[in-house]
């Protein structure tokens, strides 16, 4: 399966790997694409818009986590500020950091993938 023997090292890496695995899917993507402002007022861009070249679109958030840390608490935010996007959009973890309950409950919420379930994901989105 594409994408799935990558190893992902840092934000900027799963974002990459991400758009690889939507191309290696035959879908398109871009990065950093600019959409209005966050609820707080800075620009938003949104990691990666994969688009399936007929008009279907995804926003995805890319958020890393090597180690302990505040990563997951943004997730939250992100959350809310994707609510507002002109498109639908979830955000995609990996890494060690994140704790297990958090792990549970943010996939519970139907908008967090872990990347490792990313392809199926989209496979299923996208109807591939």
């Amino acid at each position: 399966m594409p994408g799935q023997a990558k190893a992902v090292k840092s934000g900027q890496d799963l974002q990459r790997t991400v758009e690889q695995l939507a191309v290696a899917l035959g879908l398109g993507a871009r990065t950093n694409v600019n959409c209005g402002r966050r609820i707080w007022g800075p620009k938003r861009r949104i990691d990666v818009v994969i688009n399936d070249g007929k008009g279907q679109r995804l926003g995805v958030e890319c958020k890393y986590q090597a180690t302990q840390g505040t990563a997951e608490e943004k997730i939250l935010a992100t959350l809310q500020d994707i609510a507002h996007w002109p498109i639908p959009g979830i955000v995609v973890i990996d890494g060690e950091g994140f704790s297990e309950d958090m792990v549970g409950y943010l996939i519970s919420t139907g908008k967090v993938i872990l990347f490792e379930d990313l392809e199926d994901w989209l496979r299923l989105y996208f109807g591939l």
